[in-house]
């Protein structure tokens, strides 16, 4: 029998972003060209890429890296992403030796219910922190302009060298060649997010895995709980999900099933299985799909539209539209609900969702969890 090939893994747009920045924060620093930089994850693994090109041009420095999603199906493969650094006057730093920007082909967002403020480059916290944190590691790492250095994979290997205190401020632009083009492939557009693609990750790597091999994963989890004499599942559709129910709940770790966007496979399994209760946890926007009867939660297969979300919380009596009248997304809704005091329309949102799941699920009893997007806690349950 032929062995199946594995899915390649791949790198986020903001772990590039922090690469090309490392790269052309050192030929900014040194005058010294990089072919390969090293930079930290947010688990504090270390990754190194190769640098697509690089040069000086005038006062400031750049260099540019070709992103590699791997086996990810994602417009963004093989995009170049580059990184322009220049030095930035203390009176205009704001206090930050590091000020990071968009330049062309990075969108801008233009509306509010995203994590980067109105006005701001689509630049996602995350990949912001990996930026700054790559560069400051140049920073510490070359001391010293005229100072000899050895180099490999971006670090001085000279420990004499001193940094000429105060250090310099950096200004970080990034960019991404054709990134407006690519955005028309994305939902940028319908988010308000405009001129460009955002840079995006919050582990810095892209792990592909196929629809086939997600649902073996599902099926798996549950034959181990149930081999564990376990008789209820906890579904949690993303990380932060699972970790507060294990917060929550306590249970033994084979009680928790990451079954992602697979609500109704995993909903069968539990069934067939034969648990008698599921847990099933979500954030906002996934909980809202799940209370429409959407069976399959990624974007993809529904783009969840703030209209749609407006007859439903309708249906159940809600009448004020100014509350949710300009809303771009469904997080947006979910926190005007919170500052308008109408926290029973979320409760009765997850009422809704564990009866979707109960329609699938006549005999087994369902709770539902909804987690916090800040804090990450349980702030609703069904019983």
């Amino acid at each position: 029998m032929r062995k199946r090939k594995g899915l390649k893994s791949g790198f986020t747009t903001g772990a590039c972003a922090a690469a090309a920045a490392k790269a052309a924060a050192f030929k900014f620093l040194t005058r010294e060209e990089l072919k390969r930089v090293e930079i930290p994850l947010p688990d504090r693994s270390r990754v190194a890429f190769d640098i697509h090109d690089s040069g000086i041009d005038g006062e400031r420095a750049w260099a540019s890296v070709i992103k590699d999603a791997g086996d990810d199906p994602d417009v963004t493969n093989r995009a170049e992403l580059k990184a322009d650094v220049g030095g930035q006057d203390i009176e205009k730093a704001e206090g930050c030796s590091i000020v990071i920007k968009g330049g062309d082909g990075v969108g801008v967002v233009t509306k509010p219910g995203l994590p980067v403020a109105v006005g701001e480059p689509a630049i996602n916290p995350v990949p912001m922190r990996m930026i700054r944190e790559a560069v400051r590691e140049v920073m510490s790492e070359c001391r010293g302009q005229n100072a000899k250095r050895e180099t490999q994979n971006g670090k001085c290997k000279n420990k004499d060298v001193k940094l000429e205190f105060p250090a310099p401020n950096l200004e970080v632009t990034i960019s991404v060649k054709d990134g407006e083009r690519l955005a028309k492939k994305t939902l940028n557009s319908r988010l308000g997010i405009i001129g460009g693609i955002s840079i995006l990750g919050t582990t810095g790597l892209v792990k592909p895995v196929s629809s086939e091999a997600w649902c073996a994963t599902i099926r798996m989890s549950m034959d181990v709980a149930l081999a564990m004499g376990l008789r209820q599942v906890v579904l949690s559709t993303g990380r932060r999900s699972e970790r507060a129910m294990m917060e929550c709940l306590g249970l033994p770790e084979e009680a928790y099933v990451m079954m992602g966007d697979y609500l109704l496979f995993s909903v069968a399994e539990a069934e067939r299985h034969g648990f008698e209760r599921i847990h099933v946890a979500a954030q906002w926007a996934k909980m809202v799909k799940i209370a429409m009867g959407i069976p399959q939660t990624h974007v993809r297969h529904g783009v969840l539209e703030v209209k749609k979300l407006a007859d439903l919380l309708g249906n159940m009596g809600f009448e004020d539209t100014s509350v949710i009248e300009g809303a771009n997304t469904a997080r947006e809704v979910f926190f005007r609900l919170q500052e308008s005091g109408r926290d029973e329309f979320i409760a009765g949102i997850c009422l809704k969702a564990r009866t979707a799941v109960r329609g699938w699920l006549p005999r087994t009893d369902v709770i539902c969890y909804l987690i916090a997007y800040q804090g990450g806690e349980v702030i609703v349950r069904t019983e």
